[in-house]
This record gives structure tokens, C-alpha cells and sequence, in this order.
């Protein structure tokens, strides 16, 4: 997987977490931050599987609380495209309801 950019990030982890986070870094050779790289690659994957989590992610886009990139980043280039141009379609209908509606 290719790095795109990495942004520095401050918060909180229970101490069991970061002492056991230290222990899998020492046994594995890597660092602390590899090893919760790799811990929030593992839960993102497994519920972007999840059509409950999926549905969730398309309803932010649609009320245009995430941007095109995140949608594609969780449900695939084509079908961020289809749900882009239906987005489109429905923008296009709200706004030919509120033009009617000044009439």
C-alpha cells in the first residue's frame, strides 16, 4: 500500500493498550505507531465489510458531511461514482422543488 502523506495525531490510549503496544513493537522490530497503524488498517477493513457501517458512510456524503475521496475510500471508485451522479440527480431535484415551491 503506498503512503500518500502521514498527519501527526495526538490522543489518549489506556496505558494497558500502550504497554502492550510497546510489547508487539518489540517483538515484532517495529515502532509503536506501525503497530497502531497496522491495528486501525485491521478494524477499518473489517467494517467497511459491514453494510450497516457502509449505508452510515453513504449518508454523510449525502448530507454533505464527507467529500467524495473519503466515499471512495470506503466503497470503491465505482460505486462512489454511481452514488456521486444519483447525489447529483437528487441535488437537481431539491432544487427544481424549491424553485416550483416559489412559484
Amino acid at each position: 500500500m503506498t503512503v500518500v502523506g502521514t498527519t501527526r495525531v495526538n490522543f489518549r490510549l489506556p496505558d494497558d493498550l500502550v504497554e502492550k503496544a510497546d510489547v508487539a513493537a518489540e517483538v515484532t522490530h517495529k515502532n509503536r505507531t506501525e503497530i497502531i497503524v497496522e491495528a486501525l488498517r485491521d478494524y477499518l477493513a473489517e467494517v467497511e465489510d459491514d453494510e450497516t457501517f457502509k449505508e452510515a458512510v453513504l449518508e454523510l456524503y449525502l448530507d454533505d458531511r464527507i467529500g467524495y475521496e473519503v466515499l471512495k475510500e470506503f466503497v470503491g471508485r465505482q460505486d462512489a461514482e454511481s452514488i456521486r451522479a444519483s447525489k447529483r440527480l437528487l441535488d437537481r431535484g431539491d432544487d427544481l422543488a424549491d424553485d416550483l415551491a416559489d412559484l
